[in-house]
Order: C-alpha cells, then structure tokens, then sequence
C-alpha cells in the first residue's frame, strides 16, 4: 500500500464517519473510528519497513577496488556496514519538541521532523489564527494532559469525545410528533411516524492556559519537563474544561454548554428537582424523583456526580426510612462510594450544594475542533518565559434526559 492509496482509504472512511456523525449514529460513527486507528497502525508499519529498508540501502558500502588495471586476487572492503537505529517518527518528534520547548537545539533528522509535522498542523489548520510561533503538543503528551485533568474532573472523563476539525453537527431526535406505537382496531390505519429532529452544532471555543517559569527552572532535563508540563497544563487545562463540561454557559459566553445551563434553559426545568429545608439537607424522596426523570434507556451507565464537600456533608448522611445510610463508601469502582447502584464521583466542576446524576457518554459531546499547540513568549527583564497551551474545543448536551439534576432552590 502506497501512500496515496493508504490517503484515498482514510479519506473514505472519514467521510463515513461524518455522515454517521450528522445522523447521530454514535455507536456507528465509533466503529469507523477504529478503523481509522487500524489503518493509521497499518501505514506506520509500512513506513517503519521502508526506512528500515532504505537505511540498510544508504549503508551499504561498494568494495574499493584499488589498481583495477592489475589483476587482483581480492578486493578490500572500504567499510562494514553497520546497524542503523530506526526511531519510530512519533517519538522522535516528541523529544525534539521537549528540546526546543527547553532551548537545546536540536540534530538534523529531529529539526527535520520538527518542521514537517508543524508544517502540516499549520496547512491542516480550518482556522484563521497565526499558528507560525505556535508548536503541535505530542500526541502522547496531549494524552497525559487530559488524563491528568480527567482524573480531577470526572464527569469530563466520561463525556463522549470527537477529534474533528472544524465544526461538528450531530442531529438529534427530539420528539415522535406523531405515529408513536400504539393500539389499533382492525379497520384503522397505522398512523404514520412523524419525528421532530434537532441539532447540535459544536463550532469551538478557544481554550487557552498559560504556564511561567523561570528561566532557571526551564534548564531542567528533557525527561524531566514532559511530566512537568503534562501536571501543570493537566490541572490548568482540567479546571477550565472540567468546570465548562458541568456549569459552562454557553456560546453567548464564548465557553461550551454545561449540562447544568442546558437543564436549566429548558421550559419549567422539566429534569431539575429542588430542596429547601430548615436543615439544609437532602431528603430520600428528592434523590428517588431525580433518578425518576432519567429516561429508561440511559440508566446503565448513570453515575452520581457532586464537589467533595456536597458528597459529604450531604449524600454521605442520607438514610433510608429504616435509618440505614444510603452512601457506601467505596473507591474501588472509580468513586468514593456507592449510592443506589450508581458510583459517586467526586468533581470540582460541579457548583456547590447541586447533584447530577446521569449518563455522561450518551448523554453529553465533547470534540476537540483544533489539537492542543503550544506558544512560548521569552520576557528578558524577569529572566522568565510564558508556555500557552491552546486548543479549540467544544461541548453539548445531546439529551437532557439522560440526566438530572438535584439543587438547593
């Protein structure tokens, strides 16, 4: 498979992807993505086995035949050929990228690497903004970034998340206006299906955090400034997303849609349950009717969501009518405890004195409409330099009722 061909294939199944995508068909959409990842896996096998084959090309050395004119009995052999290392493409630039990060310069083949995957970041780029100072963060450091942010925010963990470029429109089904099942006497026509559709439309929001050391600090080691990076850019990048996926207000705001806001915007906040009492505690009752207005289809996969101070100072006291508590505590499954067969997670994204409740993957679409790029700025005078994560990203609720929300009124 050539390169061209190995293009045409991935430009296919993209396109696939999109159309499973602008019908909602997640599930289908995810299939897809898998074989973009297998084909990606496959290319870059094919392109390991070419360098190897070209470097075991480049070194081989032809027999010096010297006085050619004399008839030799043997030639001498000018050079053995040796062994050459060949250094997967992805790793090589995610260690020329911490070198140029940190101001040690860097060999050829890593300038040369450099230069190519930030070539193509910039020509790949749908938006506007000036990418020239800017460097694409290696995927396996973007990985560490968000895993770090993931870890503190939860619910940002188990939202359902896309990489596509640009905007991404995802239809959603609304309502059955009419022709739902129903019963029907022999001589009546079935009614036909009429369904209402709507769209989530997820066009980025710029995502930026900045990170300033001294320039005594950046002299540290290569090895050493990637999980530096990784921490400080996890909590700061965590904090913003994480706080955005619960409360975010939304485009107006220039920020993605929290599931809180989009609970709340809906016509008598059909999915939203309030308490108000003398002791400002959470009764059984309002936990019952709040699990109530998830639809049936989204129960397997709710978790329980709350800052740690509402979990407890609120949920961990609820009992039952037979005084027994309702909170087992129990950070086995991913939580700190168990509550109504649903894992309780601690996220500090989620405003004080609220609980939601739901089911984060179907329920909720996060996509990254620009990977996350790093800009540096030197200020001489304070011997200090500034690193800017940037990344444009958005989020939406694609069902609010695959959740509910308990809150103080």
């Amino acid at each position: 498979m050539n390169k061209e061909k190995y293009l045409e294939l991935r430009n296919a199944l993209l396109s696939e992807i999109e159309k499973h995508i602008g019908n909602g068909e997640l599930e289908d959409s995810e299939a897809k993505m898998k074989e973009v990842e297998e084909l990606d896996n496959k290319w870059e096998e094919i392109k390991l086995a070419n360098a190897n084959l070209n470097a075991l090309k480049d070194n081989a050395k032809a027999i010096d035949l010297t006085n050619k004119n004399i008839d030799l009995k043997g030639g001498t052999i000018v050079e053995e050929i040796s062994d050459k290392t060949i250094v997967d493409e992805s790793k090589l630039y995610e260690n020329a990228w911490a070198k140029s990060i940190v101001g040690i310069k860097l060999e050829n083949e890593e300038l040369e690497v450099f230069n190519k995957v930030n070539s193509e970041f910039k020509n790949d780029s749908p938006y506007t903004h000036d990418t020239q100072i800017t460097t694409l963060i290696p995927k396996t450091v973007v990985e560490g970034i968000w895993k770090r942010a993931e870890e503190q925010y939860p619910l940002l963990g188990d939202v359902r998340k896309y990489n596509v470029r640009g905007t991404l429109k995802i239809n959603k089904h609304t309502a059955i206006t009419q022709g739902d099942a129903a019963f029907y006497d022999e001589d009546t026509a079935t009614t036909d299906e009429v369904n209402t559709f709507g769209e989530l439309v997820l066009s980025g929001h710029e995502l930026s955090k900045v990170v300033t050391v001294s320039w005594k600090m950046r002299s540290m080691s290569v090895e050493d400034f990637i999980p530096f990076i990784k921490r400080e850019l996890g909590d700061r990048i965590g904090a913003a997303m994480g706080t955005a996926i619960a409360s975010g207000a939304g485009l107006a705001s220039g920020e993605p849609e929290g599931i809180e806001t989009a609970l709340a915007a809906e016509g008598n906040t059909p999915q939203i349950v309030t308490y108000n009492n003398d002791s400002n505690k959470i009764s059984y009752d309002k936990i019952v009717q709040a699990i109530a207005k998830i639809h049936s289809s989204y129960l397997n996969g709710c978790a329980v969501y709350a800052n740690n101070a509402t979990i407890w100072n609120k949920l961990a006291t609820l009992k039952d009518d037979e005084k027994r508590p309702l909170f087992i505590p129990d950070v086995t499954a991913g939580g700190v405890g168990k509550m109504f067969g649903m894992t309780v997670k601690a996220d500090a994204g989620i405003t004080a004195n609220y609980i939601l409740i739901g089911n984060a993957d179907r329920g909720y679409v996060m996509n990254t409409n620009e990977p996350m790029s790093l800009a540096t700025e030197e200020h001489v005078k304070a011997r200090t330099v500034d690193y800017a994560a940037y990344a444009i990203v958005d989020g939406g609720v694609l069902d609010t009722q695959a959740f509910a929300l308990v809150k103080k009124s």
